[in-house]
């Protein structure tokens, strides 16, 4: 079944427009309440946000669909979309609900769901769900005497806090170590310095003041230079800049240099083999990943296993092949040994575990890897599909036959936005950047046709 609600992550849109009204939303509640009512139990959601405005219209439309269907609603307020997944497993939910838009701006907003096993829904349940809203059915609705309650879980950050400390090795502490957290202004924006704090480090904290229009604004893993910068003011030892809902990160050394998603798996997968803690003989990433980590693992014995953008094919890859480690360059690090999906502030915790173990500053041990070559643009379209143009094809296809074996092109649609990203990668950089060029100019060209 074809899904028009959900993308690659959930409904998202611009908030107070279709699918992001309060109208919707209640209706994904009733929807995803009645697929999730599976016996004779007292059924109950975990349903969390980010800090965004739209937020507080979307939270209560949801309790009330949720509600109706006689379900029980745990409302636990801001916190990053990985705490939502270890919440719904810790308190045996038949259901989670993360609203938030990730890095986005304020204006829009998602609805992310997990099932009860804290993992992301199939693609096949999210159609199912989506059938539900389509279809109306209000067979499903609770009897008065049946409908759901809705209470607050006031100790909710604390536990997040508790189990975030608790991947952090037991031998380890962070004394002496100065770190920048930016928490985006977004969904981290208390919890994150906490835990860095209670391991003992000297924390900075920026991106801390939420006024439900600044997420993402001008901080987070988005935009690394207020993190960069408060390092080298500060004299850190290391940055730590998550995004909006806190399921991604990015990291600098010392002296401001950044490490993306890429440089992190890298780091700590050389460490988790060397101490056979690694499963599955290498490293889950997708196809933007740099072709300098693919050379870099298979040069210290290890794969990397390709799949297509978004953290969710990643995680469904590692599950089916028994992997522990990947990831995205953009900073979704899975490390299934703690929890089902990305988290920024663990990933941060690990490559803080490896530092701390190897005992040497963020710029010697943490650049793992010399990055190949790469380039990426994005393109944005209408009504038309300018991949479908010949002139486009015809472009791709002299790209990579110019790149060749030494070099690879990756051309996809986002799922959220209308936006083609064109990435080219090979050792030569002036190539790889005129490739790229050939193809985005051919999309402006057939555009005005």
């Amino acid at each position: 079944m074809t899904k028009k609600l959900f993308g690659t992550d959930g409904i998202r849109g611009t908030a107070n427009k279709p699918p992001m009204t309060a109208e919707i939303a209640l209706r994904v509640g009733e929807a995803t309440g009645a697929h999730f009512l599976r016996g004779d139990h007292r059924h109950r959601v975990v349903i969390a946000k980010d800090t965004r405005l739209s937020g507080y219209m979307l939270e209560p439309a949801l309790t009330a669909g949720f509600i109706s269907v006689g379900m029980d609603v745990i409302l636990v307020g801001p916190l990053p979309t990985p705490a939502v997944a270890m919440l719904t497993r810790s308190l045996r939910a038949d259901v989670g609900v993360m609203i938030s838009a990730s890095h986005n701006s304020y204006e829009d907003n998602d609805i992310k769901l997990f099932g009860p096993d804290g993992y992301k829904l199939s693609d096949e349940a999210e159609a199912a769900i989506e059938a539900r809203i389509s279809d109306d059915d209000v067979a499903h609705r609770a009897a008065p005497a049946q409908l759901g309650r809705a209470k607050r879980l006031d100790d909710a950050e604390g536990r997040y806090i508790e189990f975030a400390k608790n991947t952090f090795p037991r031998n380890l502490r962070l004394d002496d170590v100065k770190i920048v957290v930016d928490c985006a202004n977004g969904a981290a924006y208390k919890v994150a310095p906490t835990v860095l704090w209670e391991l003992g480090a000297d924390v900075v904290s920026v991106g801390v003041e939420p006024d439900g229009l600044n997420i993402n604004k001008g901080c987070g893993s988005t935009d690394c230079g207020v993190m960069q910068a408060a390092v080298v003011a500060h004299g850190a030892d290391l940055g730590i800049a998550l995004d909006g809902d806190a399921d991604r990160v990015l990291m600098c050394d010392e002296t401001g240099a950044l490490l993306d998603g890429d440089q992190i798996m890298a780091l700590v997968a050389e460490f988790w083999a060397r101490t056979d803690r690694l499963r599955g003989g290498g490293v889950v990433a997708t196809v933007m990943s740099n072709l300098g980590l693919e050379r870099y693992l298979e040069n210290i014995g290890l794969t990397l296993e390709r799949t297509k953008v978004g953290d969710r094919y990643v995680v469904e890859h590692m599950r089916e092949h028994g992997f522990n480690l990947g990831g995205e360059q953009s900073g979704h690090i899975i490390l299934s040994d703690f929890g089902t999906t990305g988290d920024g502030l663990i990933a941060a915790l690990q490559t803080l575990a490896v530092l701390a173990a190897s005992g040497r500053r963020a710029s010697e041990a943490a650049r793992v890897f010399s990055p190949i070559p790469q380039t990426l643009r994005n393109v944005t379209y209408g009504k038309r599909d300018p991949l479908g143009e010949r002139r486009v094809k015809e472009a791709i296809a002299e790209a990579e036959s110019r790149l060749g074996q030494e070099g690879r092109l990756v051309i996809r649609k986002s799922g959220t936005e209308p936006v083609v990203r064109v990435m080219a990668e090979g050792d030569d950089e002036v190539l790889v950047a005129e490739v790229v060029s050939d193809i985005v100019n051919a999309m402006h060209e057939a555009a005005q046709w």
